[in-house]
């Protein structure tokens, strides 16, 4: 049987590669089209210049994310300008809906294209976990926020407080799970733990951080600091989705409803919080007196904003960047290749 020379056998692999991504593109379109046709409708009943607010406070949550990152890796010696962190924000976004990978699937794309932008990998694993930490601090933070404000409405019942408790405790779970992994090293745990694919992703991931930078405290109150502005973009994109559809709404309903959605989509079982998110705000809406048409279009236009619309360009971004990897692999096996005898 012919070997196939490694050459050949790298563009097979990365053809294979870009062919399951574009049919996981599809399906992942398909399976969702009905979200897609709702949004598309949406856009067409909506206010246009609402609209380029709404973008345009998206532009921002992109911005603050990179943002995050680069203070994380200024700290670490290994300092990157804003402007080339943002395409990986939409590349982490893209895998986070398409592969999931128990919610680790933009976390190594994360790292993965830290890694390729000339980052040591512990300080792109530094990253994550003190964006993650930041993010965990700033969500519980707003979800005790938003149970207030619901008291304060008159709108707290024992159940939304029960579901925010639940949420704190994951809240909290989380980024103590990747410090825990994180100070245990390379020892092994229980087959039981090991089985657990959130923990075996982050055990094999978070070990190459270095300590001296998840205990800069000043680093984590400025990473949270970002996140605290995603949310408060978010919950003011949501506003401007309303407007756009001639409903217009105070910023404190929006900031509930967002709020309450989110967590609905962090507690629920399903990837990005699909279907989850959107009956979570839309209840909370109608809960504080939004009529539920206007609740549920302003919503799916939000999803769309935050998304579905960044997921073409987070596809584009990282087809190009796997061809990319796959034009240098190539070089490099030229140059180690043997050149051919002269008679």
């Amino acid at each position: 049987m012919r070997k196939v020379p490694k050459g050949q056998m790298s563009r097979l692999i990365s053809g294979s590669f870009l062919g399951v991504l574009g049919v996981a593109v599809l399906a992942f379109g398909v399976r969702h089209f009905g979200d897609l046709e709702s949004f598309g409708q949406m856009l067409r009943q909506a206010q246009p210049l609402w609209l380029l607010a709404a973008a345009g406070l998206q532009v921002i949550t992109y911005m603050s994310v990179s943002l995050g990152w680069k203070l994380v890796l200024d700290k670490a010696g290994s300092p990157r300008g804003l402007i080339p962190l943002i395409p990986v924000a939409l590349s982490k976004l893209f895998a986070d809906a398409i592969i999931p990978a128990a919610g680790m699937g933009g976390n190594i794309v994360l790292v993965d294209r830290l890694v390729k932008l000339g980052v040591p990998r512990g300080a792109a694993v530094a990253a994550l976990l003190i964006t993650m930490i930041g993010y965990y601090a700033a969500f519980a933070m707003f979800a005790l926020l938003m149970l207030l404000m619901l008291w304060l409405h008159g709108k707290a019942t024992p159940l939304l407080a029960g579901v925010v408790t639940a949420f704190l405790l994951v809240a909290l779970a989380i980024p103590s799970l990747a410090l825990w992994l994180r100070r245990r090293g390379s020892h092994p745990l229980s087959p039981f733990l090991e089985h657990i694919p959130v923990v075996h992703s982050l055990l094999h991931v978070v070990g190459e951080a270095p300590a001296k930078l998840l205990a800069d405290r000043s680093l984590l109150a400025g990473v949270a600091a970002c996140n605290t502005s995603i949310f408060l973009v978010d919950a003011a994109t949501l506003q401007v989705c309303l407007f756009a559809l001639g409903h217009p709404t105070g910023y404190s309903t929006a900031f509930i409803a967002l709020m309450g959605a989110s967590i609905l989509a962090a507690l629920a079982p399903i990837p990005m919080g699909l279907g989850s998110f959107e009956a979570g705000s839309t209840a909370m809406l109608s809960l504080l007196g939004i009529p539920v048409p206007a609740a549920l279009g302003g919503t799916l236009l939000l999803r769309g904003f935050t998304l579905w619309l960044p997921l073409l360009p987070g596809l584009v971004i990282m087809r190009g960047s796997f061809r990319q990897n796959h034009r240098g692999h190539d070089r490099s096996l030229d140059k180690v290749r043997p050149s051919p005898k002269s008679d």
